[in-house]
């Protein structure tokens, strides 16, 4: 049975965070993105794997070089499930400025008494 991969799985991991990052500059071969890394070349070519099935990357033959290139759009999942809880963390944030404001408003009344 093969494992559901999607791109929460994919950035769950900071090699694969950093292989991203890297790609979204431009298209590097896996020779390329190990250099980067003190990792083997296949622990490279897993993650790199990893984020191919995921949709993040595809990979570009261009003569015996084979270049790794972002495909960010599926990062809008990553988006757009975390703007749902925004709205939630900004009225709690607000609250919490109110609440300072108030706290602070009061102390400077008593201390002109």
């Amino acid at each position: 049975m093969e494992k559901r991969r999607d791109v929460f799985q994919a950035i769950s991991d900071p090699t694969r965070r950093e292989i991203i990052h890297l790609i979204a500059a431009r298209p590097l071969t896996l020779n390329g993105i190990a250099e980067k890394f003190n990792l083997t070349r296949p622990t490279i070519s897993e993650h790199v794997k990893m984020l191919h099935d995921c949709g993040l990357l595809w990979v570009e033959k261009k003569g015996r070089e084979r270049y790794c290139v972002a495909q960010l759009e599926k990062l809008g999942e990553v988006a757009d499930w975390v703007n749902q809880y925004k709205a939630h963390w900004n009225s709690t944030l607000d609250s919490l400025e109110e609440y300072l404001d108030k706290r602070q408003a009061s102390k400077k009344a008593k201390s002109k008494k």
